[in-house]
């Protein structure tokens, strides 16, 4: 069951066409993970589903229904959580949590319980009576989190929930991530971390120029490029004719080579080190350390794209 389905979608800013007849499907149960470069049209697409933002064309249903300004009871089931951190710095951590749980949930004994859970999960209980400012920034991510999904949303949104954080807070929402989804949340993820989308996401679609460009998992995706193998070979002296030699070798479609170091990127097929081998064994060519890396996430978004992510 679709829990988001966009179809057609289409936004404009005067001349410029943010949206353009986008379409996208998001399945109960996912981490759903939304790439694109800066300007491709990721924000304008979650401003639009969570109906903050009047689109020209198209029709958006969220849990089944249209999703209107005024869809309050499909609103109540959303967490979302913005790269920038939207809390009160007059307010404690404890504060923050009970108000933003609070605008979903009237019970005071149900809402108590809650922020105590959210609390829990974030690891935030040495830190309930602090205020914001006095927070690290991966502790205050985890506070924006907290505030995003203390009421148990069904659908969360999570904007960059990561950016400038240190390597164990990362760690620590990446795996909370995993658990609000393993308890059955659906989650609709942005990042310009492809690690991590490669680690948590289910399925992946790729937007530019405001259209889907490619979706799948993230093995589907890269079965989409030209790029099958990237071979590096560091510590080797070659001039223009061997180059040259390399470069017509079965499935060799690309070649790099600067300060003694070459990178020979192969298409889909099997046996592409042990050619590259063979040749500078037949040429006596020496050299240093060889490796070879699969595609990532990062080059099927660059080949898709154009565009290089920052790691």
């Amino acid at each position: 069951m679709a829990i988001v389905h966009i179809e057609n979608l289409v936004k404009r800013y005067g001349d410029f066409i943010a949206l353009d007849h986008l379409n996208l499907d998001i399945e109960q149960g996912e981490i759903f993970g939304l790439l694109g470069p800066n300007g491709s049209g990721k924000s304008t697409t979650i401003n639009c589903i969570l109906s903050l933002l009047k689109y020209d064309k198209g029709t958006i249903t969220v849990f089944g229904k249209e999703m209107k300004p005024d869809t309050y009871e499909s609103k109540k089931r959303i967490g979302i959580v913005q790269q920038n951190v939207a809390v009160f710095d007059q307010l404690s951590v404890y504060e923050n949590i009970d108000f933003f749980c609070g605008l979903y949930v009237k019970d005071k004994v149900k809402r108590k319980e809650l922020v105590e859970e959210a609390i829990q999960f974030v690891g935030l209980e040495d830190f309930k009576k602090s205020r914001p400012k006095k927070l690290s920034g991966g502790l205050l991510r985890r506070l924006n989190i907290a505030c995003g999904i203390a009421h148990k949303p069904e659908l969360i949104i999570l904007d960059e929930p990561t950016v400038a954080v240190d390597p164990q807070s990362r760690n620590k929402i990446l795996t909370g991530i995993q658990d609000l989804n393993q308890a059955g949340a659906t989650i609709i993820y942005t990042s310009h971390y492809m690690e991590e989308v490669e680690q948590i996401c289910t399925r992946v679609a790729i937007i530019d120029h405001g259209s889907c460009r490619a979706i799948g998992t993230t093995e589907e995706l890269k079965g989409m490029i030209k790029t099958g193998e990237t071979i590096t070979i560091e510590a080797i002296a070659l001039d223009d004719g061997q180059i040259s030699e390399i470069k017509s070798l079965t499935n060799v479609y690309d070649i790099s080579y600067e300060e003694q170091q070459i990178k020979i990127k192969c298409s889909m097929g099997s046996h592409n080190l042990t050619r590259v081998l063979n040749y500078l064994q037949e040429q006596n060519i020496s050299f240093g350390r060889v490796f070879t890396e699969l595609p990532t996430l990062n080059d099927v978004f660059l080949e898709i794209t154009g565009t290089q992510l920052r790691d």
